[in-house]
């Protein structure tokens, strides 16, 4: 499967909080097992469940780190502390995972390694291994697009059951 993010829509620290970036919708095609384009929607992610589920899922990258519909996490490697610097636009492509109530690990998931941050709006962000979680706006449940890729000065990568990246 190709990427659909990047290109046009990848920034770097010197330009991610001034330009615009292109929405899922407008990202590039990804292709499909049989060989055909499609564009990826709009993510209209369920994101403030009660109690999110954290379970493990199967992909292309081994086991990771997802919600309880098998939307993969992913972790921002700028984000030094549990402190989350994706914000505005960042925040629109790489929606963070927010909690409504404490996060409760699925099959796979450890509940040790749940937690949560406070972002600088107010809203409360799941926290696994003490990074905070993100959606890729163009990602669904079973699709990863955009794993080992660099947007808003720093990589995204999808998370192991134990926490650690993968690389």
């Amino acid at each position: 499967m190709v990427a659909a993010c990047g290109g046009e829509g990848q920034k770097t620290a010197s330009t991610a909080d001034t330009a615009d970036t292109a929405d899922a919708a407008g990202a590039a095609p990804a292709k499909t097992s049989a060989g055909s384009s499609t564009t990826p929607p709009k993510a209209e992610h369920g994101r403030r469940a009660k109690g999110t589920t954290v379970k493990v899922v199967s992909s292309q990258y081994g086991p990771v780190v997802a919600d309880g519909r098998g939307e993969a996490f992913y972790l921002f490697a700028s984000d030094k502390s549990s402190r989350s610097r994706c914000y505005a636009a960042c925040a629109d492509r790489w929606p963070p995972v927010l909690a409504n109530g404490k996060p409760r690990a699925g099959p796979g998931g450890h509940s040790r390694l749940l937690g949560t941050t406070r972002r600088s709006d107010g809203k409360v962000q799941v926290t696994y291994a003490g990074h905070p979680m993100y959606y890729y706006a163009g990602d669904a449940p079973g699709r990863i697009l955009c794993q080992g890729v660099t947007e808003f000065g720093g990589l995204w990568l999808v998370v192991r059951p134990s926490g650690k990246p993968v690389i």
